[in-house]
């Protein structure tokens, strides 16, 4: 039994000292921090800012400066860079690497890899064009296989690792071999069967929705229901007495998403209308993003990229939540090899393969994902593609060769590298690691 005084033990925060009963009137109340950021008004947040910027907590500032660098450096070089049809093609070209980018995130949350995702990409659209054209079966079955497969896939992936043991790299690098050598039995001595342009797969990144009045009403649809959702948490979260966002910054927040929604629409308008990969790739951006801050699922990725250890103490299903993460990250592998095969308007061996997996990689940990585990969100999947493709669209309006692309991008990778993990050195210094 402890023998400290209960009036001088520094845990016994709420005891008055029967001694001194005005000392409990010098007391510090225990205050959320971010109530006084909130109260303070704009001076709050940005000592808030301040305070985040010295202890290393850059978000994802440096990929959205970095991106302003590189169209601002671009379009002085050439004109047409920011030219609605040129914007209009990096947005459907990125469409691909991203959707496999946000499954790839799920798994590096875990702090783990997946190397397999280009050959299982490549995979899934030859399983597409091997049912749909080869043997007529019907476009939306041969697609709802071809994304079972996928998923099927990383199940198989992740019990060699969760059940097994056996190390992600050295799973995922002979799932790589594996489905590459699947996909060149599947596609069979041919090598490339085309797919209809006007069919399902086909018209993933062809189609756009021409009346200017779809852009714009999904624009206006996705800023009210920001406002609506935060404006609800915000008096939730009120009433019940914890920390809530003020009705001004909430309108800043909307303001701001508003200027991202409706100046995208407006360019889109300006060639073809909006296209239907990029609603798609906005929609799937979304919805993983609120399966992993909203609910039970998403926090245990965190948690376990955090600590195996821990998570494993705190009851959850360790083998589970990697076995259902690698699944995630091959069913968006299958996804995303749709969609280059709607691309090339075919299925053939190069498919998933070439620069396509380090792209994937790359996308992810330029967006902010960090390759230690624990931190980063599906949305930083749009950033770091953007960052990609509008380098090599950039590029090539240069006529600069493709080894020179490579050696840029991969400058650009090691860069994002390099700040993560001064980021984590500098969060680990502050105590915030």
């Amino acid at each position: 039994m402890s023998t400290q005084n209960p009036a001088t033990d520094p845990l016994d925060k709420g005891h008055v000292d029967p001694v001194n009963p005005a000392a409990a009137h010098d007391a510090i109340p225990a205050v959320d921090p971010r109530l006084l950021v909130r109260e303070e008004g704009l001076a709050g947040y940005v000592g808030e800012f301040k305070r985040k910027m010295k202890a290393g907590d850059l978000g994802s500032l440096p990929v959205v400066i970095g991106l302003i660098v590189i169209w601002s450096i671009f379009q002085g070089l050439n004109s047409n860079f920011l030219s609605p049809e040129n914007l209009t093609n990096i947005a459907i070209t990125m469409t691909g690497t991203g959707m496999i980018a946000i499954g790839i995130i799920f798994v590096l949350l875990l702090g783990e890899i997946d190397l397999s995702v280009g050959s299982v990409s490549g995979v899934s659209g030859a399983i597409v064009a091997v049912l749909a054209v080869t043997h007529g079966v019907n476009e939306w079955l041969a697609i709802l296989a071809a994304i079972l497969g996928g998923a099927l896939i990383g199940s198989i992936h992740g019990f060699f690792f969760a059940k097994v043991g056996a190390p992600a790299f050295a799973v995922t690098l002979s799932g790589l071999l594996f489905w590459l050598g699947a996909m060149l039995q599947i596609l069979g001595s041919n090598g490339t069967i085309n797919i209809d342009s006007d069919g399902v797969v086909g018209q993933l990144t062809t189609y756009f929705f021409s009346d200017v009045a779809v852009a714009y009403g999904l624009a206006a649809l996705a800023v009210a229901g920001y406002f609506l959702a935060a404006f609800l948490d915000a008096r939730r979260r009120e009433a019940a007495g914890m920390p809530s966002r003020p009705l001004t910054e909430i309108l800043l927040r909307t303001g701001l998403l508003a200027l991202c929604a409706f100046g995208p629409a407006v360019l889109f308008n300006q060639y073809k209308g909006l296209p239907l990969a990029v609603v798609l790739f906005l929609l799937a951006l979304v919805v993983t993003d609120f399966l992993l801050r909203r609910t039970t699922f998403g926090r245990n990725v965190f948690a376990l990229g955090g600590s195996v250890e821990a998570s494993r103490r705190a009851g959850i299903n360790v083998t589970r939540i990697r076995i259902t993460v690698f699944a995630i990250s091959s069913t968006f592998a299958a996804v995303g090899g749709l969609f280059w095969a709607s691309k090339i308007a075919a299925a053939n061996q190069s498919a998933g393969a070439g620069d396509l997996l380090m792209n994937v990689i790359a996308a992810a940990v330029i967006g902010g994902t960090s390759l230690f585990g624990g931190r980063g969100r599906t949305w930083n999947a749009l950033l770091g593609v953007m960052v990609i493709v509008s380098i090599q669209y950039g590029l090539a309006l240069e006529g600069i060769a493709t080894p020179i692309q490579y050696m840029i991008t991969g400058a650009v990778l090691l860069a994002t590298v390099v700040i993560d993990s001064v980021t984590r050195k500098t969060q680990k210094t502050a105590g915030r690691a």
